[in-house]
């Protein structure tokens, strides 16, 4: 290949790397002055390759938005991470994205020099992501989330325009709402959407396995300042409404409370003497077996059921490690 075409390729990496980059900083990376750096320039536009130049102070070359370039270059480093990242897709169930995850590494692959392939491939076949097993949901009750809501949900969270889609809850009948989307987190393997919901007019968390037919509503919305969708899906989950309520005082600090315990248990509150631990649960047993893999003290502030049930626990371990 002659060096011209290096040159110009090299450029073209350049641009595919950042949104904009300075005439003065691409002439010394490449080693070239402006004159033939507006050569080179010329030479993929003609290549048919869009770029645009801003002059000014601030300005630069850049590609033009939307520009599907069909040479994308990676570094060895750039195409080990997007391997990597595929994997995760797969292994944490992001979306329904299994074909078009194999899709993608098959023509990244393709198109590796050959060491690269081995290490890439050496990655696939040995590397495992330890998922998190599914807490909220008895395992293959629920699909992915499907890619199109996933990104027409995140798309009206960044325009703040609101939505309106069919969601199903796990005991009963599918439904219309219409809500303005604040945010998207995933948690537990589990896609969430956060926002606001018009039919309750308050703050609420919808699962997006549960949610089809999303479709803009042409009416735009404030989001509130500094909204932390992340901190209220995790306020969300440990205030579920459960039948049996538990008052536990941790005998440590915040921090390794909510180490160990979790946000998603129940509110933690610093008070006298450690962290009180206010929630409720389905079960005193599975409460009792979760106080025993504390690494601090406690004191049971109530029921006297969770308390029989602790002792139950307590009577169960000794007489194992009798056996």
């Amino acid at each position: 290949m002659s060096k011209p075409a290096i040159k110009a390729l090299s450029i073209l990496e350049l641009l595919q790397s950042q949104r904009q980059i300075s005439g003065a900083d691409l002439s010394q990376r490449l080693g070239i002055d402006r004159r033939t750096l507006r050569r080179y320039i010329a030479m993929l536009e003609e290549l048919g390759i869009p770029i645009t130049a801003e002059r000014g102070r601030y300005g630069g070359y850049m590609l033009v938005p939307g520009f599907k370039l069909p040479p994308l270059m990676f570094t060895n480093d750039e195409a080990s991470a997007v391997a990597l990242g595929l994997m995760a897709v797969r292994a944490l169930r992001l979306a329904d994205t299994a074909p078009a995850v194999a899709s993608a590494q098959a023509k990244l692959e393709r198109v590796m020099p050959p060491a690269l392939q081995g290490s890439v491939q050496a990655l696939r076949e040995t590397a495992v992501l330890d998922t998190p097993e599914q807490r909220w949901a008895h395992a293959g009750t629920a699909r992915p989330a499907l890619t199109g809501e996933l990104t027409a949900l995140a798309l009206a969270a960044q325009t703040q325009h609101r939505v309106r889609f069919r969601y199903t809850p796990q005991d009963g009948e599918s439904m219309q709402r219409e809500f303005d989307p604040y945010g998207l987190v995933f948690s537990h393997t589990r896609w969430y959407v956060v926002g606001m919901c018009r039919l309750r007019l308050a703050i609420r968390s919808f699962r997006l396995d549960r949610i089809a037919e999303v479709a803009e509503t042409g009416i735009a919305f404030e989001k509130p300042d500094n909204f932390d969708a992340a901190a209220q899906l995790q306020h969300a989950l440990a205030t579920l409404p459960r039948p049996l309520p538990v008052q536990v005082l941790l005998h440590t600090d915040l921090a390794s409370a909510a180490r160990e315990v979790g946000r998603y248990i129940g509110p933690l509150v610093e008070t006298e003497g450690g962290v009180r631990l206010a929630t409720t649960t389905t079960s005193y047993s599975w409460f009792a077996r979760l106080l025993a893999s504390f690494n601090f003290d406690f004191t049971i502030e109530g029921p006297p059921e969770l308390r029989a049930a602790v002792q139950e626990e307590a009577r169960r371990l000794a007489r194992l490690a009798e056996i």
